[in-house]
């Protein structure tokens, strides 16, 4: 495994900063949803700004206490979703709201649509019907999945939400995450989103300090940028759609922090700053399969790089 040290220093600031660069444009493109959080995160994190952004999330909600109408772009209609609520909670965590009756009744919407085993599948079938990204495709009984239950398992404990769904769905992720032997890098990241919040601490270092071994063991993370070429991509995914440390260690506090050394983080946030294009946003490099689905995407992609990069000091 990689030696852990110190927090990379932060980085010079430049005559046009990144947050400078990008705030034009997500004035220029964001939903209301994306400029709230940008306003809340980078210009006033205030109470104010904070119920600013409830306010926009919740034109996202149905009346299933889910949420939908294409809250995550790449799946498109009203109806909430596994995915589109899991996203939700993403940003009431990150503005301090994943708390009291607005989670309890989430908690509801998920036991609603959980399958057999209590965990929650990708898409759920009232999707059939309306548009979504080919690479999410709908089917009548989906199975339950780490990529879309560790996320918000791994939230909830966080926050310390009791609810009955987090038993058999807590239960569920250990029997994932523990059996891993091959994965792709958006099911890790769901792995690590669920053992950052998992209360049982020793358990979650010892299988994190596994899948280390096995992301860097299937070289699932590129820790050269200047030799991208040289690293596989998993199947299914676009041409050049490679994943790097910062993906799977979002905050210097993360347990996948400790598989990469400090020069390979320091390489990878210098990639990620050097990622940010001419108008300001950072790129999509997903398959896209819908403009709209990519114009909607480029602002969430911006405000999570300049998140990442504030967490590991570098000035924006």
């Amino acid at each position: 495994m990689a030696e852990s040290g110190a927090s990379p220093l932060p980085s010079s600031p430049s005559a046009r900063s990144p947050l400078s660069r990008a705030e034009p444009f997500i004035w220029l493109t964001a939903r209301v949803l994306e400029q709230r959080r940008f306003a809340y995160h980078f210009l006033d994190g205030s109470p104010a700004a904070a119920d600013a952004v409830e306010t926009a999330l919740a034109a996202y909600r149905n009346e299933d206490d889910g949420y939908g109408h294409g809250l995550e772009p790449d799946l498109r209609g009203p109806v909430s979703q596994p995915l589109h609520t899991g996203h939700a909670l993403r940003v009431l965590d990150a503005i301090g709201r994943c708390s009291g009756r607005r989670v309890d009744r989430v908690c509801r919407y998920l036991t609603d649509v959980s399958t057999p085993e209590g965990a929650l599948p990708a898409v759920h079938p009232s999707q059939r019907g309306y548009p979504h990204a080919p690479f999410v495709p709908v089917v009548d009984d989906p199975p339950s999945e780490l990529l879309a239950t560790g996320p918000v398992v791994g939230l909830l404990h966080r926050n310390e939400v009791w609810h009955a769904w987090l038993f058999r769905a807590t239960d569920f992720c250990w029997s994932a995450v523990e059996s891993l032997k091959t994965s792709h890098p958006y099911e890790i990241e769901a792995a690590v989103a669920f053992l950052d919040g998992v209360p049982d601490r020793s358990r979650a270092r010892v299988a994190a300090d596994r899948l280390g071994r096995l992301v860097r063991e299937h070289r699932l993370a590129v820790l050269d940028p200047g030799q991208r070429d040289a690293y596989p991509v998993a199947p299914g995914y676009a041409p050049g759609e490679h994943h790097f440390p910062y993906d799977y260690a979002k905050a210097p506090e993360s347990l996948a922090r400790t598989w990469f050394t400090d020069e390979e983080i320091v390489r990878a946030l210098d990639h990620l700053e050097g990622a940010q294009q001419e108008d300001g946003g950072w790129p999509v490099n997903w398959r896209q399969w819908a403009p709209s689905a990519a114009l909607e995407a480029r602002p969430m992609v911006t405000i999570e790089a300049l998140r990442t990069l504030r967490a590991y000091g570098r000035l924006l």
